[in-house]
């Protein structure tokens, strides 16, 4: 709005190029200032011209219907008029009327908002804490930090107006049975995927889909971590609103399975998890599963429909056999460790470095950690708690490829990813699942920044008719290929046995492929096993001694070779860069690492394997 001098007053001008759609004074009107004179449309929005003080309209120069320019005298005006009010115009009503009451679409809102929260279910969340599980939403909640939830999508419904009405859809399809947004997790940001199976068994339809990628992309885009809980089905058939035939072009797979090793992917599930909802799980990095799940690519109906009989759900993939098989990485009793395992987790994850805890144990206790019988038994796992940071262990995978411990950690504040032999199982031999197990680990290490520490007490790879059966020389060979490629640092720490190609392997390919390998006192090398070695590499000497004599040489013959192959001596070749005192190992690691991960780690785009 401009002004013009007039001949009795100012004129008050078009403050824009449009029509004039009303007038709101007379001629001779006192009014006061902020008070609306004449009402101009452009670009369909309402431009007010008002009194900029109290004063008196003294002429009108503009007609209901006409278009004014920008700058036109419309109004002319007369400042301090006796008798005009000085009062300021009231404020404009913000989300009420004018009489004082809540906007009919402030009201709409609530109402609406309201149907995509839990109480507006009361029978739905009484079931489901029946059962022992919680909804969608409470586990949300209990991820992430307090406050921190912004909802994407709540207002979506299943895809099925022209066959339901809309208002039953808002009562039974809230959210389209998807809670997704994004949160903090530490302070750190984190997408999150929620299938409600109070909603049409969790099954995935059209519009939740299109959630689902909407915050795909993100997460690409903005680099977020992903955590997703996912219980329900695959395809939801009775979506009707679309005009497709089967959604095979559906994006979702893709682009969930496109931020692998880009971002860390948890994937959780209580309960029954079935199809499309499985199929998103298995490429999480991290399988979390509560007790009472059952996983599978096709669920019950699934079956019987593929002809293979009938299935109880809790029948089909239960958390027992799946265990064992390397389909999941850490069994929880309930949800609620599901996601403290989840914040553990993205903790390690996301945050290269915090503040160093103290050991999780007495380190001076690593002395006595081997017994000095150099074949009994010892649990490696004490090992690995003494050396790293309290509370700080989170070990996958425990009941599969137990030839080797695999578990995250930190180390005197950094994060890390530690590997240890686990000489309970074939004597700590590398069979077909502990190389899997193990390449697909040094890909998580790798993708998420992790330096790799490895404790090495092993005969070598696990030989035989048996163990070739199950396809061996590819499983050892895929071992070799990922410790090829790693980016992050390896140091390797022999407690004992460092035998043949197993042990090349568990140091990074060879033993000057990790940034520092090291001994304890107890270490001993050799291309093979010593018995064996002895026993191959001897074998007339054996044979043409006398039988009574024969087992007196064969000890002979094995001391030397354990004395040739003792960890000072491999030292003194350089075949190792050092030999410590157990109780240093901590000390050691954390020397090593500080000065390994010192630089950036080169770029590279990669996966990590589904299993």
């Amino acid at each position: 709005m401009g002004a013009q001098q007039g001949q009795g007053g100012r004129w008050l001008t078009a403050g824009v190029h449009g029509a004039v759609i009303g007038i709101e004074v007379q001629a001779g009107d006192v009014v006061a200032a902020g008070q609306v004179l004449l009402v101009q449309e452009a670009m369909k929005m309402e431009v007010p011209l008002e009194a900029p003080v109290a004063g008196r309209v003294l002429a009108i120069a503009a007609a209901v219907g006409e278009v004014a320019e920008e700058g036109a005298a419309l109004i002319e005006f007369e400042a301090g008029a006796a008798g005009a009010s000085a009062a300021t115009a009231p404020a404009p009503a913000a989300m009420t009327g004018s009489d004082g009451a809540e906007r009919p679409g402030l009201a709409r809102l609530r109402a609406r908002r309201a149907l995509t929260l839990d109480p507006a279910r009361p029978e739905a969340v009484a079931r489901r804490h029946a059962g022992g599980l919680r909804m969608a939403r409470e586990n949300i909640a209990g991820l992430l930090d307090e406050g921190s939830f912004t909802e994407y999508g709540a207002f979506a419904v299943a895809a099925q107006r022209s066959r339901r009405p809309l208002p039953e859809l808002q009562r039974q399809t809230p959210a389209d049975g998807l809670v997704t947004g994004t949160g903090t997790v530490g302070g750190r940001p984190v997408a999150v995927m929620a299938y409600d199976y109070t909603v049409l068994a969790g099954t995935q339809g059209m519009l939740n889909h299109k959630k689902s990628d909407r915050l795909l992309e993100l997460c690409h885009r903005q680099r977020w971590p992903l955590v997703l809980w996912a219980e329900g089905g695959g395809g939801r058939p009775g979506d009707v609103d679309w005009p497709g035939v089967a959604g095979l072009d559906c994006t979702t797979f893709a682009r969930l399975a496109a931020l692998s090793g880009r971002v860390p992917l948890v994937g959780l599930v209580a309960g029954r998890c079935f199809a499309g909802n499985a199929a998103l799980l298995g490429c999480c990095d991290l399988v979390i599963a509560v007790e009472g799940a059952s996983i599978g690519m096709g669920g019950p109906a699934m079956i019987e429909g593929g002809g293979l009989g009938r299935v109880d759900a809790d029948a089909v993939g239960p958390v027992d056999t799946l265990a064992k098989v390397g389909v999941i990485d850490l069994r929880v009793p309930d949800e609620a460790a599901a996601g403290e395992a989840a914040r553990h987790y993205l903790g390690l994850a996301g945050e290269p470095l915090a503040a160093a805890g103290p050991s999780g144990g007495d380190v001076a206790s690593l002395r006595q950690a081997l017994p000095e019988n150099r074949n009994a038994l010892y649990d490696p796992r004490r090992i690995v708690q003494t050396v790293m940071d309290a509370g700080s262990v989170l070990e996958l995978r425990r009941d599969w490829g137990t030839g080797v411990i695999t578990a995250l950690a930190r180390l005197a504040g950094r994060a890390v990813a530690v590997a240890a032999s686990n000489p309970r199982h074939l004597g700590g031999a590398l069979d077909a699942p502990a190389c899997d197990k193990l390449a697909r680990f040094m890909q998580l290490a790798d993708a998420h920044g992790l330096p790799l520490i490895s404790f090495v007490d092993t005969p070598g790879f696990m030989v035989g008719p048996e163990s070739e059966k199950t396809a061996m020389v590819r499983h050892a060979g895929r071992l070799f290929v990922n410790a090829a490629a790693l980016r992050v640092p390896v140091a390797s720490v022999v407690l004992r046995r460092g035998y043949g190609l197993g042990a090349m392997a568990l140091t990074a390919g060879h033993f000057h492929a990790s940034v520092a390998t090291c001994a304890w006192p107890s270490g001993e090398f050799g291309p093979m096993g010593l018995e064996g070695a002895v026993r191959l590499g001897f074998r007339k000497e054996l044979e043409a001694a006398p039988a009574g004599e024969r087992e007196a040489l064969f000890q002979r013959l094995l001391a030397a070779a354990v004395e040739r192959g003792e960890a000072l001596n491999m030292a003194s070749h350089l075949e190792i860069d050092d030999v410590i005192d157990p109780a240093d190992t901590r000390d050691w690691l954390a020397r090593v690492l500080a000065t390994a991960c010192a630089s950036p780690l080169p770029a590279r785009r990669g996966f990590i394997d589904a299993w």
